[in-house]
């Protein structure tokens, strides 16, 4: 069955090569100009390759260990390749971690990257810390977004609350790199002791009164918060990490954005019903309470009909959040990024939105963002829970050095041969 199924691939891609190439020859490109196949003879793949194709596909070890299999009896690899190599494939990075308790984490970070050979230079990464609804996760992500994510620390039974924060930055040894800090606002409050839910002083670099609401949008300027001392100003607890190190969340200040946005909005108007219309699986409550995510938020700012039903004022501080989210929110940092945000808070001042914390770091601490906030972005973050969602079903249960280890000799790429192969998509060391 098996050997049918990779027959019809082949015979598959052979057609879809010839359409290719028959299309290319039509239009006089080629799709990728690194691609040669002068050789007519053919290519026994070797262990390298054979694990660069295993990884392409994603398969498990068992699906592996069967494909190497087929291939060796039917002579299509090269003497090199074992059916063995699969089982143990995870043994090479798992070394590199250890389990306490629920938590599975990096015992030795500089190891690691030795292992996966890439330079160690802790201000080259940041950590990005959340949970999920499976699990909690702090993953190293590379500033620039060049390499693919590296797991640190993942625990099951692990919430989301400072005492586990804390313990899990110790046995990272987060006081040894000092990466800089990347993740949502909860998360934030975590690391830095602050209280949660809805505070006073809820911003960690000014004492910002929330509940001042009359002076939001005409005041800027509040007095700096010198210290973050516990049991003042809503800070209840040790600041684990040092406030300069964090990194202000782009996505969740868009998100931020979106939500003052839709809540301002008529629920009886064209822009709202619109809205309805293009996500109808969503909830009233979510629409109502502006709770979107990434994907959602793209597909809105790329609808023209959404922009038609909107009025004067609406359209006004739509166009200033698109504009504030290419020249600044973005890998874009436009030389005005400080009239388009000032913009915005003028536009969304007349709509009538309410000035959230999120907006407020726009308003008043515009300094305080680094210089690309797209290379810097908490995004490349969430987008591991994804990534990390297929080992940890593959895996089931069993969370540990062996998964750590498996998901690292996954997202690393070691081919050394000569024989050139189309390039694939996949980000990989």
């Amino acid at each position: 069955m098996l050997k049918f199924i990779i027959s019809l691939l082949f015979i598959q891609g052979c057609d879809d090569d010839s359409d290719n190439e028959s299309s290319d020859s039509a239009s006089g490109d080629v799709a990728d100009p690194n691609y040669e196949d002068d050789d007519p003879r053919p290519h026994f793949p070797n262990q390298n390759e054979l694990n660069d194709l295993i990884r392409d596909l994603g398969l498990p070890k068992s699906g592996a260990e069967l494909l190497t299999s087929r291939l060796m009896e039917w002579n299509l690899l090269g003497e090199d390749c074992q059916i063995t190599m699969q089982r143990n494939r995870h043994l090479e990075f798992a070394k590199y971690f250890a389990v306490d308790g629920s938590l599975c984490f990096c015992s030795d970070v500089n190891g690691l990257f030795h292992a996966i050979g890439i330079e160690d230079d802790s201000s080259g990464w940041r950590l990005f810390i959340d949970s999920s609804t499976r699990s909690l996760k702090a993953v190293l992500l590379h500033n620039g977004n060049i390499y693919p994510s590296i797991p640190v620390a993942h625990s099951t039974q692990m919430k989301e609350d400072y005492d586990n924060v804390r313990n899990l930055l110790e046995h990272i040894d987060y006081n040894k790199y000092r990466w800089d800090i990347c993740g949502d606002f909860k998360m934030i409050g975590f690391l830095l002791g602050l209280q949660g839910g809805f505070t006073k002083y809820s911003c960690f670099l000014c004492l910002w009164n929330s509940r001042a609401a009359s002076e939001h949008y005409n005041r800027a300027e509040w007095p700096a918060r010198e210290t973050l001392e516990p049991g003042s100003h809503n800070v209840v607890r040790e600041a684990l990490v040092d406030r300069s190190k964090v990194l202000l969340p782009p996505l969740h200040i868009k998100l931020g954005l979106i939500k003052q946005f839709v809540t301002a909005l008529d629920p009886g108007g064209e822009t709202y019903q619109q809205i309805r219309i293009m996500f109808p699986k969503l909830t009233e409550a979510k629409v109502s309470g502006g709770i979107f995510v990434g994907p959602q938020v793209r597909k809105m700012l790329a609808s023209e009909t959404l922009e038609k039903t909107m009025s004067g004022l609406e359209m006004q501080a739509w166009k200033s959040f698109r504009a504030v989210v290419n020249g600044f929110l973005g890998n874009n940092k436009e030389p005005n990024y400080k009239e388009l945000v000032s913009n915005l808070i003028k536009a969304y001042q007349k709509m009538g939105c309410r000035m959230s914390l999120k907006m407020h770091y726009l308003h008043s601490h515009i300094d305080f963002f680094h210089g690309n906030l797209g290379s810097t972005s908490e995004e490349h973050g969430e987008r591991f829970h994804q990534d990390i969602m297929r080992m940890e079903q593959r895996y089931q249960g069993h969370w540990d050095t062996a998964m750590m280890g498996d998901y690292i000799w996954s997202i690393v790429r070691r081919d050394g041969s000569g024989h050139k192969r189309k390039c694939c998509s996949s980000q990989h060391f």
